[in-house]
């Protein structure tokens, strides 16, 4: 069979496994737009025209609406795509304001951050927020598909892991982010602070265990330091606990609690270590 006949006979097993009712899922570019969209419009440093009169804002804002709607209808009869958008443009001004409150947070924890505007900017943790926080109140208004493609977005561009399922309380802080994944029934309260590579994961991945709190619950002003692991539907970090780094954690602390990866480290010169080198090239 030569290669033209091969790419003929391959194309029609692709296109005879395709169901023909499968839904015409929103593309990459529309999801990664609406995000773009609405981060404009919420931040005028992640804008082209950072002074926008009032009346063009109210513009954006109609056409965010129309433009949410349009991606709604690829997952969501077209009766509900309006309805639906309209319920979510009710929940923008709770969610500019958490995101405000969270990008005061990141700027007050991290020395190097020089300005509130920078965060908003620039930081991948504000974006990951940013972008959980749609996410999130969509999930909440029980759109399918949607909201984890939107989670996939933050995912690409920081390397952060948030389910769209995973409740967020206020000012909450992720320093650096790469490497972070929080599972679908996490619970995190107020003031967290949550540093690169933490995991907030389940004990089990038994597809029985769907719709059952899988995910830890971390109470409010809880820091959990780089590469810590903490895991368990029955597990909660009480309030202000101090994880370490590298922690591996699978039990409730008490609040006020210090839990801290013991390893010996030791230190010795070079000349200690290293044999004379007998040899030249």
């Amino acid at each position: 069979m030569d290669l033209h006949d091969l790419d003929h006979s391959f194309a029609e097993t692709l296109l005879s496994q395709r169901h023909p009712l499968a839904p015409v899922l929103p593309s990459k570019y529309e999801v990664e737009g609406f995000v773009d969209e609405v981060m404009a419009l919420f931040f005028p440093q992640r804008a082209a025209d950072v002074r926008a009169p009032e009346d063009e804002v109210r513009a954006r804002l109609t056409l965010l609406r129309a433009d949410l709607e349009r991606v709604l209808c690829t997952v969501v009869p077209d009766e509900r795509s309006t309805q639906l958008a309209g319920r979510f443009s009710a929940l923008l001004p709770g969610i500019y304001g958490m995101l405000r409150a969270d990008a005061a947070a990141i700027a007050a924890g991290d020395p190097a951050a020089e300005s509130l505007e920078e965060v908003i900017a620039a930081y991948p943790g504000f974006i990951a927020i940013a972008v959980h926080r749609l996410a999130h109140g969509l999930h909440t208004l029980d759109v399918p598909l949607l909201p984890r493609l939107l989670s996939e977005v933050a995912h690409g561009r920081t390397g952060v892991d948030i389910h769209p399922g995973a409740q967020v309380g206020l000012s909450f802080c992720i320093d650096h982010g790469t490497g972070i994944v929080i599972g679908e029934t996490a619970v995190i309260g107020d003031e967290v602070k949550i540093y690169q590579g933490v995991t907030l994961g389940a004990l089990s991945v038994s597809k029985s265990e769907a719709g059952q709190k899988r995910h830890p619950t971390i109470e409010d002003r809880v820091v959990i330091y780089a590469n810590a692991t903490v895991l368990g539907g029955t597990t909660t970090v009480g309030h202000d606990s101090v994880i370490g780094g590298n922690v591996w954690l699978t039990t409730s602390v008490a609040p006020r609690s210090y839990v801290y990866h013991s390893s010996q480290v030791r230190v010795r010169s070079v000349a200690e270590t290293l044999e004379p080198l007998d040899y030249s090239i």
